[in-house]
């Protein structure tokens, strides 16, 4: 034990030094399997020195968090000596995100609040464009056109795409109401009378005969025109509105709260729609959209290449989540989306270099364990596990992917590519690219260009480094089997391989190999029969030990951690013995959706005993076996 404390703490002490000394440490905690870390400067950080600490099976910023990978179990053991050496024992998570918030620089603080708004509101868009994709398509079809049941079944299809577009400043107004910690319906009210049909469309504007009604109050003069297509102004008014429901709740007497407070907040929200935020967003919205109008009829290609070949580096940066209210803002404009291939052949250039380190170090197993889920993911338009997992620790793959995707971009300029809707990328984008002169045909060209470059690229510059870059392995393939141990589905539901998970760390198969579960029920059960090593204090990840020594990780949601138990009731305890299909706990499928947070459990192998390999089997019942 005193060697295990004293391994513990030399690693303490040199993530101390590699961080830039306690000085630069603000706060600090972990989660069931991670390290997480706030550092006032990041600029100190010895990335690459913290990545090969012992123990350690990886280590990546997110946004404002440090995070090193230790897994489960072996995690709660080295907080305990990391927290005393640095004198933040009692901090807890909780503690650590307020720390991250206050790091935020106030950009930063608005484009993590952006993204927020829109992931509430993303499934009905990302819904409503896969729709509109494809009524596009079939309404050109004289077979669905001349036959009457096909007819009604597209006509159907396309209003359902049409409904979120038609109200989305009302939708963006509620979700914005709802994050900035107003009541949400006083942001569908207000979003409903942005929206009033009583009002000037706002796309008439311009158009001849376009006189709306004008208001006169105390010489200013306000005309009654609509906000559709207003998303930045729907923005606006959602903070606004949440601060005004703030105040008068705490202001107003409780025995006339109920009718007062909301009566003020909408009223005086509604007057400064008209008065000062419609017309100041109307206008921002109007610079923004213009300037990159401006950028692709007068930049050319160059404009294109630009976009494309950095899009994926303001990935890592976090600052591509404000572009959603862009793609939003150029729909209702323009009825056109261009950055979206743009955003998506930037995308596959990264995956194209992932396939060309592949090709360099194909002997490593390890690299092939990490670079293969990587490119699926980028497949499907999730590029963090190959960005933050291979191409920015080896530099020259990212460097390859932005100059594959710049490339791309070109070719989307000369062939006029563009979307109808935004949120999905790759391959499940091709469903709301525009058809019109051969999209799809043009979307799939400029990302097997993407794909091609990427893989070419790098595996040029890698074949060019003096010292060529590896990643670590430890090859037992060559060993021979010795037994085998098989688990069934902790939870019921749909079964896909770990490499599928929305989480970076555990698509990347870091924590193990396993299986990423879209659960239909909320009971947890015992995969195998085992020993409960650890429950974690949020309830959300029980760790085993299964009795011929190997252990696994069941953890349940992603990010749920920050609910503080909350949705989770656990009825087993550490070094509790279990049978397999032994209740183990119970999650709130549908307050953890409501919260936000993803319900997909994850189980996987974090530790085998000597000469053993995972493999998955189809068989849903006995999903994974140990052998």
């Amino acid at each position: 034990m005193i060697q295990k404390e004293e391994r513990y703490l030399k690693i303490s002490k040199e993530i101390v030094e590699y961080v830039g000394g306690l000085d630069n440490i603000q706060g600090v905690a972990h989660c069931a399997t991670r390290l997480r870390i706030v550092l006032k400067d990041n600029d100190l950080l010895q990335m690459e020195k913290v990545e090969n600490i012992d123990l350690a099976k990886g280590a990546f910023l997110a946004g404002d968090q440090l995070q090193i990978i230790f897994g489960a179990g072996l995690v709660n053991d080295v907080y305990k000596v990391f927290a005393s050496y640095t004198h933040m024992e009692n901090m807890s998570l909780s503690d650590v995100k307020q720390q991250s918030a206050q790091k935020l620089n106030p950009l930063q603080a608005v484009i993590k609040s952006l993204s927020d708004v829109f992931v509430e509101i993303m499934p009905a868009i990302l819904a409503a464009a896969l729709l509109l994709g494809l009524t596009g398509v079939l309404g050109k079809w004289d077979v669905v056109t001349d036959n009457d049941a096909l007819y009604a079944i597209n006509k159907l299809a396309s209003l359902a795409s049409n409904g979120i577009f038609s109200i989305l400043p009302m939708a963006v107004c509620y979700s914005a109401t709802k994050r900035y910690g107003g009541r949400p319906i006083l942001g569908i009210v207000v979003g409903a009378i942005m929206l009033d049909a009583s009002l000037a469309n706002a796309y008439d504007i311009g158009k001849e005969g376009f006189n709306p009604e004008v208001l006169n109050i105390f010489g200013l003069n306000i005309e009654l025109v609509g906000f559709q297509g207003g998303i930045i102004i729907a923005l606006m008014m959602g903070f606004i509105i949440a601060k005004l429901d703030q105040y008068f709740e705490r202001k107003v007497p409780d025995v006339i709260k109920l009718l007062v407070s909301p009566m003020l907040t909408v009223f005086i929200s509604t007057v400064l729609l008209f008065t000062i935020v419609g017309p100041v967003g109307r206008e921002l919205g109007n610079i923004i959209t213009g300037s990159l109008v401006w950028m692709t009829n007068n930049l050319g290609p160059i404009g294109y290449m630009a976009f494309a070949g950095l899009q994926q580096v303001i990935v890592i940066t976090g600052l591509h989540h404000i572009l959603g209210a862009v793609e939003a803002t150029l729909i209702a404009d323009t009825g056109r989306n261009f950055l979206n291939p743009l955003m998506s052949v930037a995308l596959m250039g990264q995956g194209g270099a992932v396939l060309g380190y592949l090709l360099l170090n194909w002997k490593n197993v390890r690299t092939r364990e990490l670079c293969i889920p990587s490119f699926i993911s980028t497949l499907f338009g999730i590029s963090e596990p190959a960005i933050f997992g291979i191409n920015l620790r080896y530099k020259f793959p990212l460097i390859a992917g932005c100059i594959a995707g710049a490339i791309a971009g070109a070719y989307c300029y000369f062939t006029d590519l563009a979307a109808l809707g935004f949120g999905t990328t790759a391959v499940p984008g091709i469903a709301i690219t525009d058809p019109n002169g051969n999209g799809y045909l043009h979307y799939i060209i400029a990302h097997i260009i993407a794909l091609g470059v990427g893989i070419a690229l790098c595996f040029i510059f890698g074949k060019a480094q003096v010292k060529k870059e590896t990643i670590t392995l430890e090859n037992d393939e060559t060993q021979p089997t010795v037994s085998s141990v098989s688990l069934i589905a902790p939870i019921q539901g749909t079964v896909k391989n770990v490499t599928a998970c929305d989480d970076a760390v555990f698509s990347a198969e870091t924590m193990g190999k396993g299986i990423v579960i879209e659960p239909t029920n909320g009971d947890v059960i015992a995969p195998a029969d085992a020993t409960v090593e650890f429950v974690f204090p949020s309830k959300h990840a029980i760790g085993l030990k299964l009795n011929d020594g190997s252990k696994v990780l069941i953890h349940c949601g992603i990010d749920t951690v920050n609910l503080n138990g909350e949705g989770f009731e656990v009825y087993v305890k550490k070094d509790q013995k279990i049978t397999q299909g032994q209740k183990l706990s119970t999650m709130d499928l549908a307050l953890i959706k409501s919260k936000g947070f993803s319900t997909q459990t994850i189980m996987v192998v974090t530790e085998k005993t000597d000469l053993k390999q995972v493999i998955i089997t189809p068989d849903q019942k006995e999903v994974l076996t140990i052998k």
